[in-house]
């Protein structure tokens, strides 16, 4: 909202008063329209005051009919009425011309890069990598080989199957698709052996080619031979092949944190201020003074850029920072409610880690008592096929 206001000043707006007994109903259509009024002011019981885009206003009046409302246009005010107004100045032709230069200027530099991913997936430092290889904002358009950014790219980091970069007027659009990390493949033809991948308890070993290494109820390290790629025949002797088969075995997800008995908690009091700074590039000006009126409270800072259409954007931004007021107050938890604490935190975190809960087949729950705090220790026991296949170097 607070761009669409600043671009009104430039586009122009006007200053409106409307006058009826459905002044509230008139508003709450507005909002219902998305059709954006500030500055309101109410001068009397049935008289209101506010401000209003230009392209805005005709949508205004069919609902000032609506509600039987007389609307009225008080001033016009904005950048295009000024130049009217003084058209005959040579001055405003000569800010309007520097304007329309600095807009061509401005159109020959990125002022946005926006990363897409497939899926929305997001990538570690992606952004970081993207600007060390040349592609950063305030960059000049001309100066920027896409192809050669994106060999940088995929030469850097393994974690990309796919890159494209579009400049579309001063956009910056890269387009990612993230490679899939998946193990080794032995080739169908190729000698192997299905090693463990995870430790566990063997409970099911059905080795369809090549030879069982364990049984049921061994306890297997990673890395430890489950089938080995070879087969023995009275006849044939000792023949090497693709081990293949299904082993299943139980395997431990453990999870631990220690959960004090006095600690400080902190919640939101529904208390906040915003405030509001202009960034052009990387010089900042802000539009207020001081910090937050609050002692204790949490930064949340937004930041959108300005354009003038989908892809041309400007190297203007309004930042607004929000502060929300915090309220601490110590909290004393007993050994029972301490341990509860730690039990819920700890499961979620596993059932986040493990895909399929229908495979879990057991949970402990282990706690050990300190002075000042609890150690808690949460397990799942889950049945899983386990087993990759390694080649056989002669």
């Amino acid at each position: 909202m607070i761009i669409k206001i600043l671009l009104s000043y430039i586009l122009g707006y006007l200053e409106v008063s409307i006058e009826g007994y459905y002044i509230e109903r008139f508003i709450n259509l507005c909002r219902t329209n998305k059709i954006v009024i500030w500055h309101l002011k109410r001068k009397e019981e049935i008289r209101l005051n506010f401000r209003i885009s230009v392209q805005d206003f005709k949508k205004i009046c069919k609902l000032a009919q609506k509600t039987k409302c007389k609307i009225k246009i008080e001033n016009k005010k904005g950048f295009p009425f000024l130049l009217h107004r003084y058209k005959k100045r040579k001055i405003f032709f000569g800010l309007l011309i520097l304007f329309l230069l600095l807009l061509f200027l401005s159109s020959n530099f990125v002022w946005n890069v926006e990363i897409t991913e497939q899926d929305g997936e997001n990538l570690e430092n992606i952004a970081q990598d993207i600007e060390n290889a040349g592609l950063k904002i305030g960059e000049l358009k001309s100066k920027i080989d896409t192809k050669e950014i994106i060999n940088k790219i995929r030469l850097q980091r393994t974690d990309i199957a796919w890159m494209g970069i579009e400049l579309k007027g001063t956009n910056a659009i890269v387009k990612i698709v993230k490679a899939d990390s998946k193990p080794e493949i032995v080739d169908q033809n190729e000698y192997c052996n299905i090693v463990s991948d995870k430790e566990g308890i063997i409970t099911k070993i059905n080795a369809q080619t090549g030879t069982a290494n364990v049984k049921v109820g061994d306890t297997v390290r990673k890395g430890e031979t489950l089938i080995n790629g070879w087969m023995e025949g009275k006849y044939t002797g000792i023949r090497y092949v693709h081990a293949k088969g299904e082993i299943q075995a139980k395997v431990w997800y453990t999870k631990y944190k220690n959960i004090p008995y006095k600690t400080t908690e902190r919640k939101e009091t529904g208390n906040f201020e915003e405030k509001y700074s202009i960034k052009f590039n990387n010089f900042k000006i802000n539009l207020h003074k001081g910090v937050s009126k609050f002692k204790i409270y949490d930064t949340i800072e937004t930041e959108n850029k300005m354009k003038l259409f989908s892809d041309f954007y400007l190297p203007i931004s309004i930042i607004k920072t929000t502060y929300k007021e915090i309220e601490e107050a110590p909290k004393t938890y007993n050994m029972e409610e301490a341990k509860n604490i730690g039990v819920e935190e700890l499961e979620k975190e596993l059932n986040q880690e493990i895909e399929n809960k229908d495979a879990i087949v057991n949970k402990n729950i282990n706690t050990y008592q300190k002075d000042s705090s609890i150690d808690v220790y949460v397990t799942y026991e889950v049945l899983e096929n386990i087993g990759t296949n390694e080649k056989i170097v002669f």
